[in-house]
């Protein structure tokens, strides 16, 4: 299949490209940094999801997987959500067209992360329900995944600091962190195998959202 991901440079993006290739699909990664994926089919493409310039020379898109984001506060909103919704609707019309799926965030569902960062999240999961409405007569799936800590880049200045890392790691039921490689599993299995969840945004937290200081 023709696969298209944006923010495929790093973290999450880059384990989805990577697990797709190394399943025989076609992989187009679209994102403002260099590429860090090799492979023959592999295709990067510079490109902000913010832009609204055409995307031409393109082939008929089959999966899309909408992934890039930003933790600052200034961009999330322009990047994480409307970005990503800008991204998702230049493909809606492709008569190849099997499913769809964002990364959104934990965040979205307990609101613990700075305000447009939570916004610009819960919107995406607003988006993705809306879109699964609008696609499901075509028999296109449309889904989300909500990630809680996941080890990549962008959390490098957690994983730098110890005690930091310690204090989130115990917030959790696991006690840990996911690797993007899990995140991407889910993702594949949500864009290629399932044909029967759409509208769903699944959490993927280590138990983050269940831990409470119950005193009996």
């Amino acid at each position: 299949m023709n696969v298209f991901i944006s923010g495929t440079s790093s973290g999450i993006g880059k384990a989805c490209a990577e697990l797709f290739l190394e399943r025989g699909h076609d992989v187009w990664g679209f994102d403002i940094a260099e590429p860090s994926v090799r492979h023959e089919h592999f295709h990067h493409v510079t490109h902000d999801v913010r832009d609204t310039e055409e995307l031409a020379g393109l082939p008929e898109a089959e999966i899309v997987i909408n992934n890039a984001g930003v933790l600052e506060e200034e961009d999330a909103i322009d990047v994480n959500l409307l970005g990503n919704i800008r991204f998702s609707e230049r493909f809606h019309e492709s008569p190849r067209l099997h499913s769809v799926l964002f990364i959104a965030s934990a965040s979205a569902r307990n609101g613990s992360e700075f305000p447009l960062y939570v916004v610009s999240k819960s919107g995406i999961v607003g988006y993705m329900k809306n879109l699964a409405l609008a696609l499901a007569s075509r028999g296109i799936t449309v889904n989300s995944i909500s990630p809680g800590g996941v080890i990549t880049p962008a959390n490098q200045h957690i994983l730098d600091d110890e005690e930091l890392y310690r204090q989130v790691l115990a917030e959790s039921l696991l006690g840990k962190w996911a690797d993007p490689e899990e995140v991407a599993e889910l993702a594949y299995y949500l864009t290629v195998t399932n044909r029967s969840i759409t509208g769903e945004d699944i959490l993927m937290d280590n138990g983050e959202m269940l831990r409470s200081n119950f005193i009996w």
